[in-house]
């Protein structure tokens, strides 16, 4: 049970994200990514040193072949940040928390087309039915959801590089940071010497807290979800966790009170369908694989 809760307060914290860069929307995207990224280092690290942990974080650094995989998933997971950060901001976090339904199918069909694993029949119509919502959405408004789709592919990616290479989530979330550190750190400092140009940590004490906060923020709900999924089965934490798109929609539609297009609900409805028949055929399919392990014994 003990499980359950950390998953829950990991996904929770994920889902009010929007409320917290909400506070930073007058601040550029790239400015509020680049202290992320600079004070999650700064959180990561003072873990995995008051942890104990730098001897397993060194060897992971010196494995030369997982290197350039982890160059890649920091740059997906930058992008991915970036992007999120900017919808924050522009008040489109009913797209974003779209994007977030979306990626468990993109990492379907990803598996499918890309690692060739095969699928229970329903997860195949949940992919079938995910695509209707795309197209809908390019037909019902006359453009692709970009921000839904680059999220849940930056996203997707991020997560099949890390399954092929895995790392545990401490240590790979301090490489990744430490990849990106040099182009945050390059970046504020090129700000820093514009004459017409002021950064905003700094500004005041209330900015410079919210932006130094944003890398704790980073890493308390991944340390809570990686001693979650140490207790629970994966089938669990994967149900749970649209418990942190669901809060994004609602936060979007009941504080943040965001515009949106009467048609975006039909793709919604088709995503939400789609994401039903995917968690049964994904407990249809584990039953299955469970009763054959069975009878070969």
């Amino acid at each position: 049970m003990r499980g359950f809760w950390l998953a829950l307060a990991a996904y929770v914290i994920w889902g009010c994200f929007p409320l917290y860069f909400n506070l930073l929307k007058e601040i550029p995207a790239i400015e509020v990514l680049s202290n992320r990224v600079i004070w999650s280092l700064v959180a990561t690290m003072t873990i995995v040193l008051v942890m104990g942990r730098f001897q397993s974080f060194w060897q992971l650094f010196q494995q030369r072949a997982m290197m350039p995989w982890l160059i890649l998933s920091s740059l997906l997971i930058g992008a991915n940040w970036l992007i999120y950060i900017w919808a924050v901001g522009q008040g489109r976090v009913l797209e974003a928390s779209l994007g977030y339904y979306m990626t468990p199918l993109v990492s379907l069909f990803l598996a499918r087309v890309l690692l060739k694993e095969k699928l229970h029949p329903l997860q195949a119509i949940a992919g079938g039915i995910a695509a209707i919502a795309v197209a809908w959405e390019l037909y019902s408004l006359g453009s692709l959801p970009w921000i839904p789709l680059t999220l849940a592919l930056s996203f997707g990616f991020y997560g099949l590089v890390r399954k092929h290479f895995p790392v545990d989530s401490l240590n790979g979330l301090t490489v990744e940071t430490l990849w990106l550190f040099p182009l945050a750190l390059l970046w504020m400092g090129w700000q820093f010497v514009q004459v017409d140009v002021d950064l905003a940590f700094g500004e005041d004490l209330t900015t410079s807290l919210l932006l130094f906060a944003s890398g704790i923020l980073t890493a308390i709900p991944l340390l809570l979800f990686a001693a979650a999924a140490k207790r629970l089965d994966l089938s669990i934490v994967g149900f749970i966790m649209y418990i942190n798109p669901t809060l994004q929609f609602l936060i979007a539609v009941l504080i943040l009170q965001e515009d949106y297009p009467p048609q975006r609900l039909v793709t919604f409805g088709l995503v939400w369908a789609a994401l039903l028949v995917f968690m049964l055929g994904l407990w249809l399919g584990r039953n299955q694989r469970a009763a054959v392990v069975s009878l070969e014994r």
